[in-house]
């Protein structure tokens, strides 16, 4: 709250006091006549608890303030409003468009989608003189909007440090200006509440009981494994890169000879394009060794390339790229390329530039499994999948993966999902048995269990 970036995303961990600090915050300014904030969570259901927090503090805190339960909207003696929305889908952004708010709150982030936060970013501008105009966000690991909030406030710098973007434009006249947005990412864990320790001292052994995936994100605030992942099975440890035990993740390689290289291939305009080589070894074994991703930077768009021209950058990779060059190439791609309304195909496109393609098999829930089969590590901890460290957008995007909510088995397509979908096609072009399951030792277990020097360090995962 004494943050002076533009943008600051606080959280991680569960029960750091994450949506207390955004309800309070949204009064910072509302004793300004013309100020008007917004807090928003992705459906209406979930602000509920936020609406609830806002009956008990608003109204001790401004003596007179209204809450109107129709249009959502409190309302204070200076003439100041605050406003609490949802933006379930992305459509849903018009009923913000052509509005200011001063002050935007956005209750679990990861929930949102990149374009829907960018858009609200615009509404984020001030209604009269003297206000202050910034946005705050709380959020914890997970979610569809997982990938995009990982990347623009976890790794783009240390916690607690401000991260800034310069921004250039150019006016009417013709005259160029630059300028400096910031933002930063603040961590925080149920360590950092101590009232809510001392109202409930066993909360940190409920969080500490969950399951792994759950335990990791909401007690530690670990951003690399989370409920709803996909493939939880997915390890990226730089210090295994070279000996490539329980990781991923590995040093690039010179490719012998007599291994197979195959290529898939998902298209996309305004959304990213993904190309990825794949090697093959005479144990099955296959090596994602490069790849060519069309995004412009933004998360999760495209850089709109017509298919010649992406065509034409393969055949330059391929004619360059010392693990490919000269070498019998097998093209899979997504069968959609194929498709026609009346014009000239994608993939026929792309076939007069020299560059073919076969139809890939589209099989969601199949490839999935092909995906997991080959992530699952033996007794030794190798996989039947690594990933060269050069490849960076499948390395960011694979791991960032949910389910889909409708369709259970199957991978969340509103995430960027494209690195995924090239690969799927060559590992349904190669498809493997799965390995046998490992069963764990049996371990008596006794709730008197514990453990004789028990210390945590809260910040452990941010300074990996």
């Amino acid at each position: 709250m004494a943050r002076a970036e533009n943008e600051v995303l606080y959280g991680g961990a569960a029960g750091g006091g994450k949506s207390d600090a955004l309800v309070a915050e949204a009064l910072r300014q509302a004793h300004i006549g013309h100020y008007k904030g917004l807090i928003l969570r992705k459906t209406f259901p979930e602000l509920e608890e936020l609406i609830g927090k806002s009956r008990r503090i608003y109204p001790a805190a401004f003596p007179g303030a209204r809450y109107n339960a129709t249009s959502h909207i409190w309302r204070f003696p200076s003439g100041a409003s605050i406003q609490f929305g949802s933006l379930q889908y992305l459509k849903d952004r018009i009923k913000y468009q052509g509005q200011a708010f001063d002050f935007i709150g956005f209750d679990e982030l990861t929930h949102f989608l990149f374009d829907e936060y960018m858009f609200l970013v615009s509404r984020n501008r001030p209604n009269g003189p003297g206000t202050r105009v910034y946005v705050r966000s709380s959020a914890n690991p997970g979610g569809i909007g997982h990938s995009w909030v990982k990347e623009r406030f976890i790794t783009a710098a240390k916690p607690m440090q401000t991260i800034w973007e310069k921004v250039s434009w150019t006016d009417n006249y013709g005259k160029p200006h630059k300028s400096w947005r910031s933002r930063a990412f603040i961590p925080s864990t149920v360590f950092d509440n101590q009232e809510l320790l001392r109202n409930n001292p066993e909360y940190v052994a409920t969080l500490a009981s969950l399951p792994e995936a759950d335990r990791k994100a909401l007690l530690y605030g670990d951003w690399d494994t989370f409920s709803g992942q996909v493939f939880s099975e997915w390890r990226n440890d730089p210090e295994h890169y070279a000996d490539r035990i329980g990781t991923h993740v590995i040093n690039p390689f010179k490719v012998p000879g007599a291994w197979t290289i195959s290529c898939g291939f998902d298209w996309g305009y305004s959304k990213p394009f993904s190309v990825v080589w794949c090697a093959t070894d005479h144990d099955r074994r296959m090596y994602v060794i490069r790849e060519l991703y069309g995004c412009t930077g933004t998360p999760d768009t495209g850089v709109k390339w017509e298919p010649a021209r992406v065509a034409r950058e393969i055949r330059e990779i391929e004619a360059q790229d010392p693990n490919l060059k000269g070498r019998r190439i097998v093209r899979i791609g997504d069968p959609a390329i194929w498709s026609s309304d009346g014009t000239e195909s994608i993939g026929a496109l792309m076939e007069r530039e020299r560059v073919y393609f076969e139809k890939g098999d589209n099989s969601r829930i199949d490839g999935k499994m092909q995906m997991h089969h080959r992530l699952a590590f033996d007794e030794e901890s190798i996989p039947m999948l690594y990933v060269f460290s050069n490849c960076k957008n499948l390395i960011r995007t694979l791991p960032a993966l949910v389910y889909d909510e409708t369709h259970v088995e199957d991978v969340d397509t509103d995430g960027e999902d494209h690195g995924y979908d090239s690969l799927r096609y060559v590992l349904m072009k190669n498809p493997i048995s799965p390995r046998p399951r490992q069963n764990p030792k049996p371990r008596q277990y006794s709730p008197l269990d514990t453990p004789e020097d028990y210390t945590y360090d809260r910040y452990e995962y941010y300074r990996r």
